[in-house]
C-alpha cells in the first residue's frame, strides 16, 4: 500500500475545498482513496450532555475563588487540587474489509497503546492493555449508520472508566477519528446503556499507518484527550467567549493545518498568547503535537473524579 509523500499531502491540502468558512480541509486518504475531513472530528459542546457543559462553566467560572462559590461547584474545584495517577483499561478493535485482513494485527495496536503512553505518561495517566480484539468485517470496517451500534453493541468491553478504541480500515464520514466526551452514569446504569462510549479512530492514522504526517497515532492521544473531558483549543472557532472553558490556553479562532510555527501561527492578535499548535487538542500534524496544558490536565482529574473514577 503506496504512502504520500508529504509534499504530495501537503499539495492536496494546499488545493483542497475549503470548508465551515476555511476552518476545515481536505485531503484524500492514501489508504481507501476516501477524502478526508481531517479538521473536524465533530466533538464539541453541542454534542457533550447538559450535564457536562454545566460543570465546565462551573469549572470555568470557579477554579480561581473556590471559596466563593455554591456547595457542588466547590466540590468541583476541589477535586482539581489532587493529581492522582490514573491506570485506565484499555480495549482496542481492530477492524478491516475482508479484502483487508491481516493488515492489522496484536502489534500494531500494542505500537498504538505506546504512543498513548508516550503522550499521557507525563501527566501521570498510563493506559493498560486489557484485550485486543480483530474482526474482518466490511460493515463494520465503515461503521455507517446502524453497523456502528452492531459493532459497540458487540463488541464494547469494561465499565465507563475502561476506554474502548475502535480503529477501521474504511471508517465513514469523512474524518480520522470522533470520540464521545463523558456524561454522568450510575452505579445503577447498565454498560448496555452506555455502549456507544469510546472512540472510532482510521487505522491509517495509528503508527506506521499510510497517512503521511498523520500516522504516528496522535489521533487517538487526541481523541482519547475527549474521552477524558478535554475540548479543542479552538472551541467555538471565537476569539471572545469562553472558548475551551480552560484558562491557560489561549483563544484560538481557527483551527490548525500542519505545523505552521515562523512566523507563530496567531489567529486571535488581540488575545494574549498565540495558537497553541503544539497542544494535542488543536488539529496539528502529528510530529508537531508535544503536550498538554496544566490547566487541561487539572481539567482530566476532575472529569476523571465526577464521571469515570469508581466505574
Amino acid at each position: 500500500m503506496k504512502s504520500l509523500t508529504v509534499a504530495a499531502l501537503a499539495a492536496l491540502v494546499a488545493v483542497a475545498s475549503a470548508l465551515n468558512g476555511g476552518n476545515i480541509s481536505t485531503f484524500v486518504d492514501p489508504a481507501t482513496g476516501h477524502e478526508i475531513r481531517h479538521f473536524d472530528c465533530s466533538v464539541n459542546r453541542g454534542k457533550a450532555s447538559s450535564h457536562f457543559n454545566e460543570t465546565i462553566k462551573f469549572l470555568h467560572r470557579n477554579s480561581r475563588r473556590p471559596n466563593q462559590v455554591g456547595t457542588r461547584a466547590a466540590s468541583l474545584v476541589r477535586k482539581q487540587t489532587v493529581s492522582p495517577a490514573l491506570t485506565i483499561k484499555t480495549y482496542i478493535h481492530l477492524i478491516t474489509t475482508t479484502a483487508k485482513e491481516g493488515t492489522l494485527t496484536q502489534a500494531t495496536a500494542q505500537a498504538q497503546l505506546d504512543a498513548l503512553n508516550k503522550a499521557y505518561n507525563p501527566i501521570g495517566i498510563t493506559f493498560v492493555l486489557a484485550d485486543v480484539s480483530i474482526d474482518a468485517n466490511d460493515a463494520w470496517s465503515a461503521a455507517d449508520g446502524s453497523a456502528m451500534d452492531e459493532l459497540k453493541q458487540a463488541r464494547r468491553q469494561g465499565t465507563y472508566a475502561d476506554l474502548n478504541l475502535y480503529f477501521h480500515s474504511d471508517l465513514s464520514g469523512g474524518v480520522l477519528g470522533t470520540c464521545t466526551l463523558p456524561s454522568k452514569v450510575t452505579a445503577q446504569t447498565q454498560p448496555s446503556q452506555y455502549f456507544t462510549d469510546g472512540c472510532n479512530i482510521n487505522a491509517a492514522t495509528m503508527p506506521g499507518g499510510a497517512l503521511t504526517g498523520y500516522n504516528q497515532g496522535m489521533t487517538a492521544v487526541h481523541e482519547t484527550g475527549h474521552w477524558l473531558g478535554l475540548l479543542h483549543t479552538f472551541e467555538g472557532y471565537s476569539c471572545d467567549g469562553d472558548g475551551d472553558s480552560i484558562a491557560d490556553t489561549p483563544m484560538q479562532s481557527t483551527s490548525t493545518d500542519g505545523c505552521p510555527m515562523k512566523p507563530a501561527k496567531d489567529s486571535c492578535p488581540t488575545q494574549s498568547g498565540v495558537d497553541p499548535v503544539h497542544n494535542y487538542m488543536d488539529y496539528s500534524s502529528d510530529a508537531c503535537y508535544e503536550s498538554f496544558t496544566p490547566g487541561q490536565v487539572s481539567r482530566i482529574q476532575n472529569m476523571w473524579a465526577e464521571y469515570r473514577k469508581g466505574f
